[in-house]
């Protein structure tokens, strides 16, 4: 919370310290409804409703639709019916479904009970879509034109039902059957003459998403296609809701939180931080650590499988570290790289050869002058300074450092960049891909490649 909001708080827990409720409505009128929600989240459980009524009407739903589903559940319980229906009839469909969504049975079932026939009959379409599909965060609100419509026609229709809408700046062009044949914007509408017909006006280049398209890739769009809002058609074309981006915004956060918890290798939550629980962060935690803890015992298999070779050259046990973090390192400045170049939409799968071959040459590139310093290093620091090598071996020990150091970035890269695709390729989610799979793998091919070259040079 920025120092502003923080003086805000002060002021609005002080007056409802005091009771001084008329000259909390002044200031919580003048406020955004984000910032009011981020503080009602300090508030006691039992101060919400009071605060919460104190708001006007539409500020007060706007205010319901930033709350978490907690804080959200707090209110449906604390509202009569009467109170209930007048926060449900300022929601937009999107939001109202996304609330029913989120609370507990009995209360979903509450709240769906204090709606009216067609808005619980489009709460429930929009329910049936999955959960990761556009259909799933699209509004069934929207401007609807007809091509015969006049540009004054179609400024009627807006003012009539634009307040009852998410968004007025693009309007939809449809036919009887609710077919979309084009998208006309509102500043078009307002620079063109009254006369002029919508269907001469309309742009029928549209740009559009299917309603079982990946949620993902439809907020893709928005950055794409730089669009307010994009219009979801059905099997037959027919326009069924519309996508803004707002909604594109929340599922950007959503999955780039997801990725971030995968690299991480923790198992995705919808909780935040704060809100979820010891045991729920344990069980998200645990099984990639278990699994990241038997693959690393391969590791320890292969170093005991040369134990008696290297016990002649205790000096290359030092270095092991240094290699598979490195290895580790490398791996993963690449595959988070590829991951993201994947999520953006700027490389695919048949685009691997161009990767690996780009790869291939940066990592020759880094290997070599990685290797470089590290001859340098070895020589003044561990050779002539530390005394850390045998007379005698000292400069083939350090020459297979060296070239592993050069090797194993090569096959970082490598793996960093062809692992994600794959996955992707595969219909896993690329970001498991990221650093601890992929560090884990290169421990085991760090230590092959060493101990392969150490015995051919010194063992």
């Amino acid at each position: 919370m920025d120092e502003r909001l923080l003086e805000l708080e002060e002021q609005i827990f002080e007056l409802i310290e005091h009771r001084r409720f008329v000259q909390l409505k002044e200031v919580l009128s003048e406020m955004q409804p984000a910032d009011i929600a981020e503080i009602f989240e300090e508030a006691k459980d039992k101060e919400i409703p009071v605060l919460f009524r104190i708001l006007p009407k539409e500020l007060a739903a706007e205010v319901f639709v930033e709350f978490d589903s907690d804080k959200q559940e707090i209110l449906v319980n604390s509202f009569s019916d009467m109170e209930l229906r007048q926060v449900l009839d300022e929601l937009f469909m999107d939001d109202a479904a996304a609330i029913v969504d989120e609370m507990p049975a009995t209360v979903a079932k509450r709240i769906l009970k204090n709606t009216d026939a067609n808005t619980r009959r489009m709460i429930n379409q929009l329910l049936a879509y999955p959960d990761d599909s556009a259909g799933s965060i699209m509004t069934t609100e929207y401007i609807d034109l007809k091509r015969n419509m006049t540009v004054d026609d179609a400024l009627d229709r807006i003012r009539k039902i634009g307040f009852d809408t998410e968004t007025i700046y693009t309007c939809y062009v449809i036919g009887s059957r609710r077919t979309l044949f084009g998208t006309i914007s509102l500043r078009d509408l307002l620079l063109n003459s009254k006369d002029a017909i919508i269907g001469d006006l309309m742009d029928e280049n549209i740009v559009s998403a299917h309603t079982l398209d990946d949620k993902e890739e439809v907020a893709a769009m928005f950055d794409r296609y730089d669009m307010l809002a994009i219009p979801v058609v059905d099997n037959e074309g027919r326009l069924v809701g519309i996508v803004t981006v707002d909604d594109a915004i929340d599922v950007i956060q959503e999955e780039a939180s997801e990725d971030i918890e995968k690299m991480a290798a923790i198992l995705p939550s919808e909780k935040t931080y704060l809100k979820t629980g010891v045991f729920e962060t344990f069980k998200s935690r645990i099984p990639w650590l278990l699994l990241l803890m038997i693959s690393a015992t391969f590791t320890g298999a292969i170093i005991s499988s040369f134990e008696a070779k290297l016990a002649q050259c205790i000096a290359l046990v030092a270095f092991i570290p240094m290699l598979m973090g490195t290895g580790g390192n490398s791996g993963s400045q690449t595959s988070v790289s590829v991951i993201r170049a994947i999520s953006l939409g700027d490389i695919e799968f048949r685009d691997m050869m161009r990767v690996i071959w780009k790869e291939l040459r940066v990592s020759l590139i880094v290997g070599v002058v990685l290797g470089i310093i590290n001859f340098i290093k070895l020589y003044l620091v561990d050779y002539l300074w530390l005394k850390t090598f045998d007379t005698g071996a000292e400069f083939g020990e350090m020459l297979t450092i060296c070239l592993t150091l050069v090797l194993i970035v090569i096959v970082a890269k490598s793996l960093g960049a062809v692992l994600p695709m794959v996955a992707k390729k595969c219909g896993l989610d690329p970001a498991v891909m990221a650093s601890p799979l992929v560090t884990t793998i290169l421990d085991a091919v760090s230590l092959l490649i060493y101990f392969g070259i150490a015995a051919v040079l010194v063992l």
